[in-house]
């Protein structure tokens, strides 16, 4: 018996080795290539990708820039029979003028043809090289900005580009090209900045990777938030938190569910509307300044300041991102102006909210709904109900929260509901001038 085991095992080892061998006489192509970016213009930093395949193994790779200069190596590789492998590289400091160059990949696979020298063969990728960064020319003029406001710019770019935009501390606001060829970016202010710590640059990287970044004229008007002290009774933890209890299984606390959901949850919601700042229209949507919840009155402000206090004692701080405003209970809710509604539903601290997408960046969120009338991909005209007041999320009463987002960033809605900081601000430079 361990006899025929032994023999069918040297059969088997046989066979395999046969196979292999076989493979390497048979395999009479040369490696597999692939570049990525394989076309279009490119930059000296440009990350490039190369792919490289072969059944029989690879044995070397090298990776070459031609051009008018000459030809340098920029990457070599030795293997020892590996199936596959991945050469990432850049052109780094090679000289080479702009304009076509081609990206030259010799490779060698360890098959034995050739009298054992394997399978060669060559691969040749033509590029544009693109070296000069792109000129961009501001059109509009003085940029006037209050803390927590936001801002538009204007402005030319000479050639295509992969971005543009304004950037601001953390926050990149994407500018938008217009039919007219010119580019606006709504920016913000943002409210946690000080005066000095604003800084805004006028970014545009180009297609192949070169980016221009400057400077622009502009003027900020510092603002003073209000603080607040937000008492937490029982009554309102025993209320509100059993809708969260399902997101914090582990905590049998109400005091401690809230928390956590003023928290941690408020950054997620906050993270996730970012994220739905990035893709918005890319024309303007809205016309005219912004609807207001009509006959109501403000209960908070925007960026007010909240010291959260249980039985005396001091057990939380968080912002107000928005403007809360009272009317009659299950009052009608108009949209502030026409756009395409991005989201509805229950959102963490929000509740039942419905958010309204105006293009360019510029959104517009409705929360604690106790009904909803759209659904998401819904096209609104401005006055268009979309809803009723409630209480839903962590809210302790009967009202509307409203907030505005440029890019996801929250900004002042105030600016948004004056006509006169509207004309003088944003409609000539977003294409909207009469």
């Amino acid at each position: 018996m361990k006899k025929t085991f032994s023999l069918l095992l040297v059969v088997a080892l046989a066979v395999l080795a046969g196979g292999a061998a076989l493979l390497h006489f048979s395999d009479g192509q040369p490696p597999a290539l692939t570049l990525s970016p394989a076309s279009g213009p490119v930059g000296m930093s440009t990350e490039f990708t190369l792919q490289a395949a072969d059944p029989s193994g690879l044995r070397t790779v090298i990776v070459s820039l031609r051009s008018p200069s000459g030809s340098v190596v920029l990457a070599s590789q030795e293997f020892d029979k590996t199936p596959a492998a991945r050469i990432p590289f850049t052109l780094g400091e090679a000289k080479a003028p702009d304009g076509p160059i081609e990206i030259v990949v010799s490779a060698v696979d360890s098959s034995f043809r050739s009298l054992g020298k394997g399978n060669a063969g060559e691969t040749v990728f033509p590029l544009t090289l693109d070296t000069k960064k792109p000129h961009v020319a501001v059109l509009s003029g003085q940029h006037n900005l209050n803390r927590g406001g936001a801002g538009c710019i204007s402005y030319t770019v000479n050639e295509d580009v992969s971005r543009s935009g304004v950037r601001v501390g953390p926050h990149f606001f994407p500018g938008y090209k217009l039919p007219g060829g010119n580019y606006a970016c709504l920016f913000a202010f943002p409210y946690d900045m000080t005066p000095a710590e604003f800084a805004p640059r006028l970014e545009a990287a180009d297609l192949a990777g070169n980016v221009r970044e400057q400077s622009f004229p502009f003027h900020v008007n510092d603002r003073a938030f209000r603080e607040d002290t937000l008492n937490i009774p029982d009554s309102f933890l025993e209320a509100k938190m059993p809708q969260y209890e399902a997101d914090y299984p582990g905590l049998t606390s109400p005091l401690e569910i809230y928390l956590k959901v003023n928290t941690e949850m408020r950054v997620r919601d906050n993270a996730a509307i970012l994220e739905l700042g990035q893709h918005s229209a890319a024309e303007p949507l809205w016309r005219g300044d912004f609807v207001r919840l009509p006959n109501s009155a403000p209960r908070a402000g925007f960026a007010d300041a909240r010291t959260y206090l249980y039985k005396g004692e001091v057990v939380d701080h968080q912002t107000h991102l928005g403007v809360d405003l009272a009317s009659l209970q299950a009052a009608q809710v108009p949209a502030a102006n026409a756009g395409v509604v991005v989201r509805t539903g229950f959102h963490g601290i929000f509740g039942e909210n419905v958010m309204i997408d105006h293009g360019l960046g510029l959104m517009t969120i409705y929360s604690h709904l106790s009904q909803i009338d759209v659904e998401t991909g819904d096209t609104v005209a401005r006055g268009q109900i979309i809803g009723r007041t409630g209480a839903t999320g962590l809210a302790g009463g009967d009202h509307l929260h409203y907030g505005v987002y440029v890019s996801g960033v929250p900004v002042n809605p105030i600016e948004w509901w004056d006509p006169a900081w509207i004309r003088n601000n944003v409609i000539d430079r977003v294409g909207l001038g009469q």
